[in-house]
């Protein structure tokens, strides 16, 4: 007996069980069946099985021992590879190196405490891939403290990769709470993720013009933003060698204090953009016409306050609709509140003029709209009433700002210097990536200054790393792949996404009928590959050895896998 497989024209060949006979000198064949309905494995088992093959399911040769993910893994170290990864931390293999390097993968796939992480990691091929399987928690913070002392020359590393001469370097500054009270640089400060009453230390971030992480500076929790300034430039300069450069920082950053002493050092220029104080003097003294806005959302001006620089007026109509919204629901916030005080008096529950200011208090500082109201507080109860020409001059300001820079226009023309400020945006997504979204940063609970540094700079060679997974896959995520039209769209308009993308976020799948993914939904998916130990059934007694098994990829992770051997550094 054999199988025939029979052409059928335009339909699927038949697959005939026939046997073979003679009839006289001939040789005749029968068909004894249809094998048509089956599958293809399934007639190829019954192939074999005519060939005289002794079938066993393989669940009765072999068993698995144990699973590994790792696909997830061969996919961090597959953009650690192509980035050089290793050789940034150090040019020579060593332990304190595998080490910084299996910690860096757990933080993009992991993030969690040290003891935590080497719990996690035996769950997956990690540990193995780095040769770290032996490592407990105090192994990787002997790491940290190997790290800390390289952070100068990896940096300087990354500076040479990203950062050129006469570029643009963008800078701004976050902050991160604290969990324990012994950190000499844990303090209360301006708390930026909302943790009332908790310590907290700040970290200033330098990335070049696309939001990519190039040095880290970490700071006590109360330092102010504008004074972290200078020992960046200092950094750039010197250690950097950077000699010209063009540095971008926001308002709270760039003071006038700040650049005044920015001015005393050649080749630097700087943009930044003019407080809420500077703008009102502007529009009062005339050297800033609301009416302009009318034909154009952007033009420049002059100021003899402002010498040698360029002022950039922008005026965003969608931005002035929001803000004039927000102050109208803080406004009836505030109102609401302060009747249910007048209540409280009437039931005789708050008497006195000092119980009563005090409450009061409360709910205008609550909202911060204590600027556009008029209070008069008596011993038997208050009265107010909003100050209409303080709103209305606010409201006049809606959606105004101001762009100052010392760049000269033969070398920035307007709209780039506006486009070049709202560079900034890139560095608040690497904060939201550190913080929240991917690394999870905080809360930090190391205690020793140099611990509470090296966790912050492990974290931000983490976003490195994931930062440019992240580029490279864009065609899979989410993201926006039209990076170009950023050069061009209207600088002051908010930004809009592209067709294409409006199409993944829409229909949440890719032209060929993919899943669009997330960075973390993706990596969960490449997780899914696992490698099998496997042995022979009994082998266990025997003392065989056992095999690795790995699962093939699918498509989708075939082509995340392709796209990071694309990553440019």
């Amino acid at each position: 007996m054999h199988i025939d497989v029979v052409p059928n024209r335009n339909s699927p060949p038949a697959v005939l069980l026939r046997e073979s006979y003679r009839q006289g000198a001939k040789v005749r064949k029968r068909t004894l069946a249809n094998l048509s309905a089956l599958s293809p494995a399934q007639v190829e088992a019954i192939r074999r099985t005519l060939k005289g093959e002794t079938l066993v399911p393989a669940a009765e040769l072999f068993e698995i021992v144990h699973s590994r993910h790792q696909g997830h893994v061969q996919a961090v170290r597959a953009a650690m590879t192509r980035l050089g990864f290793a050789s940034l931390l150090a040019s020579r293999p060593s332990r304190d190196r595998d080490l910084v390097l299996a910690m860096v993968t757990a933080r993009i796939l992991e993030p969690t405490s040290k003891l935590a992480t080497t719990r996690w990691w035996h769950t997956t091929t990690l540990p193995d891939a780095f040769g770290v399987t032996d490592a407990d928690a105090d192994d990787l913070y002997a790491a940290l403290d190997w790290l800390i002392t390289r952070q100068a020359h990896i940096e300087k590393k990354l500076a040479a990769r990203h950062l050129k001469t006469g570029g643009f370097v963008l800078y701004d500054l976050s902050s991160s709470y604290f969990e324990g009270t012994t950190s000499p640089l844990a303090a209360r400060g301006y708390n930026r993720d909302g943790k009332t009453g908790k310590l907290q230390v700040n970290y200033g971030l330098l990335t070049d013009p696309r939001g990519c992480p190039v040095a880290v500076s970490v700071f006590a929790g109360n330092t102010g933003d504008p004074t972290t300034l200078m020992p960046q430039v200092e950094k750039l300069q010197k250690t950097f060698a950077i000699d010209r450069l063009v540095l971008v920082g926001d308002r709270g950053m760039i003071s006038q204090k700040q650049i005044n002493a920015l001015r005393q050092r050649e080749g630097l220029e700087w943009i930044t953009a003019l407080r809420t104080g500077a703008i009102r003097n502007l529009v009062d003294g005339g050297h800033l016409q609301i009416g302009l806005f009318d034909d154009r959302h952007l033009f420049e001006v002059t100021h003899p306050d402002f010498p040698g620089e360029r002022l950039v007026a922008c005026r965003n109509p969608q931005l002035a609709l929001l803000r004039a919204h927000k102050r109208h629901a803080l406004l009836d916030a505030t109102s609401g509140e302060l009747e249910k005080v007048r209540g409280m008096i009437a039931r005789g529950r708050l008497t006195g003029r000092g119980a009563i200011g005090v409450r009061v208090g409360k709910v205008v500082d609550k909202y911060k709209m204590s600027k556009h109201l008029v209070l008069d507080i008596r011993e038997d109860g208050f009265d107010f009433h909003l100050d209409a020409d303080k709103v209305s001059a606010e409201a006049a300001l809606d959606g105004l700002y101001v762009v100052r820079t010392s760049v000269p226009a033969q070398r920035l023309a307007t709209d780039d210097v506006v486009r070049s400020y709202k560079m900034l945006g890139q560095v608040e997504r690497a904060f939201r990536s550190l913080k929240t979204v991917d690394l999870e940063v905080r809360p930090i609970r190391h205690w020793l200054e140099d611990r509470v540094k090296a966790h912050i700079f492990l974290c931000m060679l983490a976003h490195y790393v994931a930062w440019h997974m992240m580029e490279s896959w864009r065609p899979l995520l989410f993201a926006d792949e039209d990076q170009q039209a950023k050069a061009t769209r209207d600088p002051v308009a908010p930004a809009t996404r592209s067709d294409a993308a409006l199409a993944k976020v829409h229909t949440k799948f890719l032209n060929d009928g993919t899943p669009v993914h997330s960075f973390h939904t993706l990596l969960q998916n490449l997780s899914s590959i696992v490698s099998n130990t496997c042995r022979r059934h009994g082998a266990s007694t025997t003392g065989e050895p056992t095999f690795n098994v790995v699962t093939t990829p699918n498509p989708i992770q075939q082509r995340a896998y392709d796209l990071l051997t694309s990553i440019q550094m």
